[in-house]
């Protein structure tokens, strides 16, 4: 077995990366650790709820979200069940056997794996120790869970160099050539939370830079009188091209509500930067 262990801000983008991969068959959860509700009742807000609500009793915390994978021989065929069990043997090990956590499994590869999503903040707002968390846990874990499950060693296999974790590989969007809503859902999960944006038209500059275009509509229009918002494929000639999508059809609902409250906070930061010290 093979772990691979990132870190990052943004739990969002990297509940969605899974979720996407859930939507197009590629993907399904097989389990929610430490969730107040069974796994099929869970939707994607209450899984992202979840971690932002924990998330919020440390903002200090410069990443607070940690996506895992865990790769196996390509000779394993292992259960739903099992899989879960591995999981959840490698969590408690790993020092999160008591923080919320979603397993999906995975089947865009050409070995078995599947991907844990979770954070390190913990009820009493303390952080879990991420420093060199793959030397210090994940390394004696594989091990043991490798004898513990009878699984393929990883010690001394070139395979263990192979594998990666890349949540979102952003590129400019090209009608025809993905499915248009999760080609601008992946746009969106980049752009959204790593950009500064504290304008509709400032957040269309970068968008506009991927083929996408976040539009209001005219102010006769329906969608504008009721505060709705489109996105928008755009071709080689910035026009529009395709069948609009609502902001509400996104699994992260990035609706002209959504945005204004960014715009506030990222309003807000760089006034606090501009100050002279």
């Amino acid at each position: 077995m093979v772990a691979v262990i990132k870190t990052s801000s943004s739990i969002r983008g990297i509940l969605n990366y899974n979720e996407n991969k859930v939507e197009i068959g590629k993907a399904e959860c097989i389990s929610a650790v430490n969730y107040p509700l069974k796994l099929e009742k869970l939707s994607f807000s209450s899984k992202l709820n979840r971690f932002l609500k924990l998330a919020e009793l440390n903002t200090n915390a410069k990443r607070n979200t940690v996506h895992i994978s865990l790769n196996f021989d390509p000779s394993e065929n292992h259960s739903k069940e099992k899989l879960a069990e591995i999981a959840d043997t490698y969590m408690e090990k790993l020092g999160f056997g008591r923080q919320p956590y979603l397993v999906y499994q995975h089947y865009d590869a050409g070995h078995p794996h599947c991907h844990i999503v979770t954070n390190n903040i913990q009820r009493d707002g303390k952080r879990i120790d991420l420093h060199l968390l793959g030397i210090r846990k994940s390394e004696p874990a594989r091990k043991e869970i490798e004898e513990m499950f009878g699984l393929v060693k990883a010690e001394g296999r070139k395979q263990k160099e192979n594998f990666s974790l890349n949540p979102i590989d952003v590129g400019r969007v090209q009608y025809g050539k993905a499915e248009s809503r999760k080609a601008i859902n992946s746009v969106l999960n980049q752009v959204l939370f790593d950009y500064k944006y504290s304008s509709l038209p400032e957040l269309n500059a970068v968008l506009n830079l991927y083929n996408v275009h976040a539009d209001r509509g005219s102010e006769e229009s329906r969608i504008f009188k009721n505060n709705g918002l489109l996105y928008k494929i755009l071709d080689q000639n910035s026009k529009p091209i395709g069948v609009p999508i609502k902001a509400s059809e996104f699994y992260n609902k990035p609706t002209l509500k959504f945005l204004e409250e960014k715009f506030r906070v990222n309003e807000t930061k760089k006034t606090i930067l501009q100050k002279p010290r």
